[in-house]
């Protein structure tokens, strides 16, 4: 169902909005663990530390692509916010023809260099195989991720946030049974896996495809809306291509962690995999807030209400620490049980690797959480500069964090990496809101005079031009 988001309470919008993506997102976290769980007991330490060590490599390219799909998404919720038929129709062409070559550059480029990336990430011999093998089935599947990133960010940019989740549980569910059919039945392997993902995306695009025929008109493609507009794709690559560099310079980071991780052996991964696993789950109620507040603020944006998005923004950041709050004691107290799921009679080592990482990590949340509020928020209004400003911040100080750290204090230091890399980012991503909104305000004050000078009569010509423009709205 189509909601616009440029009229009603703020906060009840966002949190309405936000919960179906957390649902979905708790889904897809739940697939992950499952999938680590079928990996671990199924095929053994090893294999887990496969999954694990190529995790950084699928993360950088669910990033990046997500990144991307995402930015494309927020020209389709502007043209959306500010009643625009023809303009919403066009993005979603436009969006369609970038995303499909662009997926197909990225699987061209891991066919000849994978094998290269595995060994710069200290590999181990002993996993390089299963490693090498899980990652080329994903790449090849890759442009099947893209479209259906793409079709959802189409979905929720018109307000609807329930639908995506079905197609998420249904995709869930079915990479599930198909995990471990192609496990433990065909005995595939950690093949088996990768193939079990794909399969499940590629039904997910299908019924993705079939529902937005179905129940969205608005989204009716004509001929006339694939004729290519070079200046509005440009438009769309100025958001999506600094969005997918922001996010591949987050998953840079966190292959540079991945890569001094792998050099404490198979043990210390797996636990390390494991205890990101559970991170990633314990932290999706903020990372929903964060996806809701960027089709909010893109749609306020778009409809030229600047005060509703400030409001949204700070609500939201109040929520936000509860949830930080309640989460870290949270995954503090039963962290520890949770990684035992993983492995079936983990060493003791294991445990007590996994458990550290959390420990420290835990008192960061709020930090990581105003980064989503932030940076969507940002991005939801066009502003990709200070996000990717952060997202060098955060990359600086997690390679200083893995790297230095790690050498001096061991595994002990690598645990500081995000933690010190989240500081640095809220800290940037902040400040640049607030200087973001003070201009945009500031921009509405001057317009609004200059329009009642020309309602009065004074500097008329002035006014009628600047009236041409956009007049934000409180």
């Amino acid at each position: 169902m189509i909601k616009d988001m440029t009229s009603g309470n703020p906060t009840r919008l966002i949190l309405t909005f936000a919960f179906p993506l957390l649902l979905g997102n708790i889904f897809q976290q739940l697939y992950n663990i499952s999938d680590i769980i079928i990996v671990g007991r199924l095929l053994g330490v090893n294999a887990l530390a496969a999954a694990g060590a190529s995790a950084p490599i699928v993360n950088t390219l669910l990033l990046v692509t997500l990144g991307f799909t995402a930015g494309l998404c927020v020209i389709t919720a502007q043209r959306f916010g500010a009643k625009d038929e023809n303009g919403v129709r066009k993005s979603v062409t436009h969006s369609i023809v970038a995303s499909i070559v662009m997926s197909f550059i990225i699987t061209a480029a891991l066919s000849v260099y994978l094998r290269k990336i595995l060994v710069k990430m200290n590999v181990p011999a002993e996993i390089m195989t299963d490693t090498y093998n899980f990652m080329f089935i994903q790449s090849l599947g890759l442009v099947m991720i893209v479209l259906y990133n793409l079709l959802s960010g189409f979905i929720r940019a018109l307000g609807d946030s329930k639908t995506p989740l079905y197609f998420l549980i249904f995709s869930s569910v079915v990479n599930v049974m198909l995990n471990l059919f192609l496990i433990y039945v065909m005995k595939m392997g950690i093949i088996g896996s990768a193939l079990g993902t794909l399969i499940a995306v590629t039904l997910s695009v299908i019924c993705c495809t079939f529902y937005i025929y179905r129940r969205f008109p608005i989204l009716h493609l004509r001929r006339e809306d694939w004729i290519l507009d070079q200046k509005f794709m440009k438009r769309h690559l100025a958001v999506a291509i600094p969005m997918s560099l922001q996010f591949s310079v987050i998953a840079i980071g966190l292959l540079i962690i991945q890569t001094v991780c792998n050099s404490f052996g198979p043990n210390t991964i797996a636990a390390f995999t494991s205890a990101l696993r559970i991170e990633q789950l314990a932290t999706q109620p903020m990372v929903a807030l964060g996806l809701a507040l960027a089709t909010y603020s893109a749609q306020n944006y778009g409809a030229g209400m600047i005060g509703r998005i400030r409001r949204g923004v700070w609500n939201s950041s109040v929520i936000s620490l509860g949830f930080s709050i309640c989460i870290a004691l949270a995954v503090r107290f039963i962290g520890e049980n949770m990684i035992g799921i993983f492995i079936e009679n983990p060493a003791a080592e294991i445990i007590t690797i996994g458990h550290g990482y959390l420990n420290i990590t835990t008192m960061f949340y709020f930090f990581l959480g105003q980064i989503f509020i932030y940076r969507n928020t940002l991005q939801g209004i066009g502003n990709t500069v200070t996000p990717m400003l952060a997202c060098i911040v955060e990359l600086v100080m997690r390679s200083f964090a893995a790297v230095i750290l790690a050498k001096r204090m061991g595994y002990l230091g690598l645990c500081y990496a995000s933690p010190i890399a989240w500081v640095g980012a809220a800290a940037v991503v902040a400040g640049g809101y607030f200087l973001t909104i003070r201009s945009l305000r500031r921009k509405y004050f001057t317009n609004k005079m200059k329009w009642l000078a020309g309602k009065l009569g004074f500097n008329r010509k002035d006014a009628g031009a600047e009236l041409s423009g956009t007049l934000p709205a409180e």
